[in-house]
């Protein structure tokens, strides 16, 4: 499973759009009905404005009506020197929108490592922290 996932993010990735760092992402989240959903970095001339491969996937899934619960994996790559791992936005981000024990595997197609957002975001910011009595 690890194997065909990280292939399906290094295809995404080949649709990346990225004039400005040339730093070409890709992703893919496995549900657990099999169904995956694939992501690429976006860049635009405002920065903040661009948004991430991860996020692209994930907000894919959640816009067909998937959730935390379905995710099985999700597969980050790069064409960077080193492992792709999220940046902080992305690290907030999937602390609530996927399980807190998800295989997240990375790689930049040299190296691989597997890894969850409890490991990668400790002490996450959530809905206890945003919750009034």
């Amino acid at each position: 499973m690890k194997k065909q996932l990280l292939d399906k993010a290094f295809v995404a990735m080949n649709n990346a759009y990225a004039i400005y760092s040339n730093y070409h992402v890709g992703s893919c989240v496995l549900l657990k009905d099999g169904t995956t959903f694939l992501g690429a970095n976006i860049e635009n001339a405002s920065f903040g404005a661009t948004n991430c491969a991860e996020r692209s996937a994930i907000y894919s899934a959640y816009s067909n009506g998937y959730r935390k619960e379905d995710i099985q994996a999700l597969a980050i790559v790069s064409d960077g020197y080193r492992i792709a791992a999220p940046c902080g936005i992305c690290r907030q981000v999937l602390s609530e929108l996927i399980g807190q024990d998800t295989p997240i595997y990375l790689s930049n197609g040299k190296e691989e490592l597997e890894t969850t957002i409890a490991e990668l975001l400790p002490m996450q910011f959530n809905e206890g922290d945003v919750k009034h009595d």
